[in-house]
């Protein structure tokens, strides 16, 4: 089966279906069908070119012309929506993180697992090319025993306490937001990376904005302040920023940074792994460049898709140096790897993370917060 004759279709039209979508297209995949608000999707479904316009998901998943379901909806909703999608025998890809909490994501591994159809979580930063071939060299033992890792994941897209977003309400996103959000993210990379599990945990949160203004209106993710928006107050219960100690299943240690009240940081997600023979780091603000760190000798720089760089995203890169490949091409590649394995039967090696995977992101986030009251390692 080619990937082109399956047929996809999208839950969400926020900032991430759309990139869902576009990902989808270039790789040749029909997205038949989209859900979202009753009264706006047939709008939408006709500007993207959609031809099925759902109110209701569960009317998208009794669609026969609906393969892979994407659920790109606020997290409260993914666990509803994955389990209903696995019943209708669906393949899923679920947005981060999985569910709510480690109870619901308990029960849609279990349901994964009998299903038997591909179940993946939209974890993209593995598939930089940078990423694929830093997991190369730890599994090939070039960087030596890993000693610590070291890395952040920064943005400033809540920086004003008029900035504002579903995220901001547990009740939408869970009781952790930047950790959750964007941390995860970096957790699940280093994870990969490493071919090891956290399982111990240290953690600090801290909320800058106690108070922030809502608009009084709809506001898309990362959209900009309107004057002409009239705002109410009210209290912030989600971290704006956190500091997390970490311990490794193979005995690394690491530290990670996050934030989404850092001042110029768009989306920079920076990971350094330091061996006992030698360091690698890379960042997503200059993607196409991996660094190398070495004691005695002078440190190097390597282009993507140069000898230098490595093999280790042999099949995830599709043009030559110097012709960036950053954030859209990640989701391109990591349905790529997920398409490729529906259509051999779900009968290969997967690098993309799967609902274990999801599972485990969910159980270190609440590793996390215990911690952060508990002020102690706690383990996962």
């Amino acid at each position: 089966m080619a990937i082109t004759s399956l047929k996809a279709g999208i839950i969400g039209t926020g900032f991430i279906g759309p990139v869902h979508l576009e990902a989808l297209r270039r790789l040749g995949v029909q997205v038949g069908a989209l859900c979202d608000l009753p009264d706006r999707v047939r709008t939408l479904a006709d500007r993207l070119g959609i031809p099925q316009a759902f109110g209701d998901y569960r009317d998208l998943l009794r669609s026969p012309g609906v393969d892979v379901v994407h659920i790109c909806s606020p997290n409260r909703l993914h666990c509803p929506m994955a389990l209903a999608a696995l019943r209708a025998g669906k393949h899923v890809v679920c947005e981060k993180p999985l569910a709510m909490n480690t109870r619901e994501t308990a029960e849609i591994v279990k349901l994964a697992r009998q299903a038997g159809t591909v179940f993946a979580v939209n974890y993209n930063v593995r598939f930089y090319p940078a990423v694929l071939q830093m997991r190369k060299l730890v599994a090939g033992g070039e960087l030596g025993e890993i000693i610590h890792v070291n890395g952040s994941y920064l943005q400033d897209w809540l920086f004003k306490d008029t900035d504002y977003n579903w995220r901001l309400l547990p009740t939408e996103g869970g009781k952790l937001r930047a950790v959750a959000d964007i941390g995860t993210h970096w957790m699940d990379t280093a994870s990969f990376v490493l071919g090891a599990k956290i399982k111990s945990v240290f953690a600090d949160l801290g909320t800058f904005h106690k108070t922030r203004k809502r608009p009084l209106g709809e506001v898309q993710t990362f959209a900009r302040a309107d004057a002409k928006l009239k705002y109410a107050a009210y209290p912030v219960k989600t971290e704006d920023f956190a500091n997390v100690l970490l311990e490794f299943s193979n005995g690394a240690r690491g530290n990670l940074g996050v934030s989404q009240v850092a001042a110029g940081r768009k989306n920079c997600i920076r990971l350094e792994i330091y061996g006992s023979k030698k360091s690698a780091g890379w960042c997503s603000e200059d993607p196409e460049m991996l660094h190398f760190g070495n004691r005695d000798g002078a440190n190097e720089t390597a282009v993507r898709g140069t000898p230098a760089f490595g093999e280790g995203a042999t099949g995830f890169m599709d043009y030559p140096p110097g012709h960036v490949e950053g954030f859209p091409d990640t989701f391109k590649m990591l349905f790529r790897s997920i398409y490729g394995c529906i259509a051999a039967g779900n009968r290969c090696e997967c690098a993309y993370a799967t609902a274990e995977d999801g599972h485990a992101e969910v159980a270190v986030c609440e590793a996390i917060l215990a911690s952060h009251q508990a002020r102690k390692w706690v383990k996962v």
